[in-house]
């Protein structure tokens, strides 16, 4: 008798290898497909935001640009609409932005393409994960620390690109400004690396305005208020000048007798300028004094030369040009009218005769 084994259609026939083989294949192509799509779709994103990120920095900086009347980002310092820290701030937040645009995107996109290849494995190695994001996050602390505290800084406009400061771990021009990073190059031209989570004061010489601060020494038996009215006088003539008083904002004051010391008297001068402007208006008045004294036959007493360090040294740096200006011609008094110094001269005496010498009868 034979026996015909009768197929069964409700029964799904068992798959070759050619069926394994094409479904293997429709699986890696669509995998490889969602994972150029998500390349493809992060790229676009990332093209996107940042081009909307320049836009935004770019209409802000052109607006203050526009209202100054400018065309260059320096300008706006000499302008009396300046804006250069909204620019300065600016174009720093933009940078930021930028930098968490591009590794929020490629953390999101990496995530997305694992979970594509292997839906699993997120799943099972979540524990593994919990373990070695809490090792990272206590070794990376640091790193937190000066990103949260570089993002703060910018937002509140603590420093800015050319801003002259004290860090405490060290002053100079600031010449970059990262989420975790400060670059301050000194007045010696060493540029330092200060990490924003050890920032702890801020020390900022170019918000606002600055104090210009001319210590003078004049001999001790100068009279005192000869000098200081010539000092206030000399000031004054500065500050009503038209190429210097747009960056003068106040009279200028003498704050009388400084200090006493044997060989000289200390008397302080100070004057209240723009910010940008301080170095400048320093230079001019130092040189109008010297020629003011000059002319009165005054005569400065030598000190020992001091040399400019920390915030005194960074001072003498500008981050942008300075306006550039003339040095007033010094023209020497007459050489009568300067004091001359002659030593005092004893008369000489002739030695003792000695017993044995008689100049007696000597013609």
């Amino acid at each position: 008798m034979i026996h015909l084994d009768v197929v069964d259609p409700a029964v799904p026939a068992e798959p070759t290898v050619w069926t394994q083989f094409l479904d293997f294949l429709v699986k890696a192509g669509y995998a490889a497909l969602t994972v150029a799509g998500i390349v493809v779709g992060a790229i676009i994103l990332v093209w996107i935001l940042r081009f909307v990120i320049r836009r935004v920095v770019n209409r802000i900086v052109n607006g203050a640009k526009s209202k100054a009347n400018v065309d260059d980002t320096q300008a706006l310092e000499r302008s009396p609409l300046a804006s250069v820290r909204l620019v300065q701030r600016t174009r720093t937040l933009g940078s930021i932005l930028q930098n968490i645009v591009n590794v929020t995107v490629v953390i999101i996109a990496l995530l997305l393409i694992v979970n594509v290849l292997a839906p699993n494995a997120l799943g099972s190695l979540t524990l593994l994960t919990a373990a070695v994001g809490a090792g990272l996050g206590f070794g990376a602390q640091n790193i937190v620390k000066d990103v949260l505290n570089g993002i703060f800084i910018v937002a509140e406009d603590q420093v800015g690109i050319g801003d002259v400061v004290d860090l405490g771990l060290a002053s100079g021009i600031v010449e970059y400004v990262s989420v975790r990073v400060t670059h301050v190059r000194d007045v010696n031209g060493t540029l330092w690396y200060v990490r924003n989570g050890e920032i702890t004061r801020i020390g900022n010489l170019s918000q606002g305005w600055s104090r210009v601060i001319v210590d003078l020494s004049i001999p001790v038996d100068a009279d005192i208020e000869e000098v200081e009215q010539l000092m206030l006088s000399t000031a004054k003539g500065l500050a009503k000048d038209t190429k210097w008083r747009t960056r003068i904002l106040e009279q200028p004051e003498v704050w009388g007798l400084e200090s006493i010391t044997g060989d000289a008297l200390v008397i302080r001068l100070v004057l209240k300028t723009r910010a940008n402007a301080k170095d400048d208006v320093a230079r001019e008045l130092r040189m109008r004094l010297k020629k003011a004294l000059d002319e009165a036959g005054i005569t400065l007493p030598a000190l020992t030369t001091v040399m400019p360090s920390g915030i005194e040294g960074a001072q003498r740096v500008r981050g942008a040009n300075p306006p550039k200006t003339k040095p007033t011609a010094v023209t020497p008094p007459p050489a009568a009218s300067r004091p001359v110094w002659k030593p005092k001269r004893t008369p000489k005496t002739p030695p003792p005769a000695s017993p044995g010498d008689d100049t007696k009868g000597t013609p």
